[in-house]
């Protein structure tokens, strides 16, 4: 894993809440294009998407997306929608679930080429600066190695 960086605003209003953003990157032995599908296709193993409990995905710019994730024994939904798709350098998208107290966060993923591998960076912007709010730190720590690793000859 690389470098987190977190960057603090406030929220205007009654309910003013701090918000963090996190960026993680990780380099995954397959090129942009490869990556770029696996993450965007839920049948796929390793992608972010592969396992869940249930996911519903319209992969298109303003399409959206539903997914439940199983943790300690409960089912976290994540909603959003697509803000842009382009294969194979960047998916942006919103992301809201509980861990997010209902605020459009949003998620930018860069791929870029690095000779027969991909480095792929991921920045969640405008999480809030509290337990469950980075806590999608190590989701995305977990997320982005098994991506990796599905790439290796033995899991393919």
């Amino acid at each position: 894993m690389k470098c987190i960086r977190f960057h603090f605003y406030g929220v205007k209003g009654e309910n003013a809440m701090n918000l963090v953003n996190i960026t993680v990157s990780r380099r995954s032995p397959a090129p942009p294009e490869k990556v770029y599908d696996r993450w965007i296709d839920p049948l796929s193993p390793g992608g972010p998407w592969f396992g869940v409990a249930r996911v519903i995905l319209s992969q298109e710019v303003d399409g959206l997306f539903y997914h439940a994730a199983e943790y300690n024994g409960k089912n976290w939904p994540h909603y959003g929608r697509f803000l842009a798709l382009d294969r194979p350098n960047r998916i942006e998208r919103t992301w809201v679930s509980e861990a997010t107290k209902g605020i459009e966060s949003k998620i930018v993923i860069t791929l870029e080429r690095s000779g027969d591998e991909t480095e792929l960076f991921l920045h969640h912007s405008d999480v809030p600066d509290d337990e469950m709010g980075r806590s999608h730190e190590q989701g995305w720590k977990w997320v982005l190695p098994m991506l990796a690793s599905s790439f290796a000859p033995s899991f393919v």
